[in-house]
């Protein structure tokens, strides 16, 4: 079987970041399909993210509920921004720009 999976590029909040999407991994189908998404901060490279310290994260969810929020590209930037406001983010940004004062 060969695999569908389609490579996006975004700019988030200054941080190139590739997303990679399968709607049918490995080969699922059907209304409960399962899709797999590789979300990747290339530039800085593996700069952290709401949603991953390391800049790297794999996360599976049903490929209605990805399609249903308009695609892979806004499924993960609606997620990074409802994550980016979360108590824990703004504060790792915040010490981060007060170290770069020093």
């Amino acid at each position: 079987m060969r695999r569908a999976i389609k490579t996006h590029n975004i700019v988030w909040r200054g941080i190139a970041i590739e997303i990679t999407y399968e709607a049918q991994w490995l080969g699922s189908d059907g209304p409960y399909s399962m899709a797999h998404l590789a979300i990747t901060a290339l530039a800085p490279e593996r700069a952290a993210l709401p949603i991953t310290e390391t800049g790297y994260r794999s996360h599976f969810a049903n490929a209605e509920d990805i399609e249903a929020d308009g695609g892979p590209v806004a499924f993960v930037t609606a997620w990074l921004d409802h994550a980016a406001e979360s108590k824990g983010w703004k504060d790792s940004q915040e010490k981060a720009r007060q170290l770069s004062l020093f």
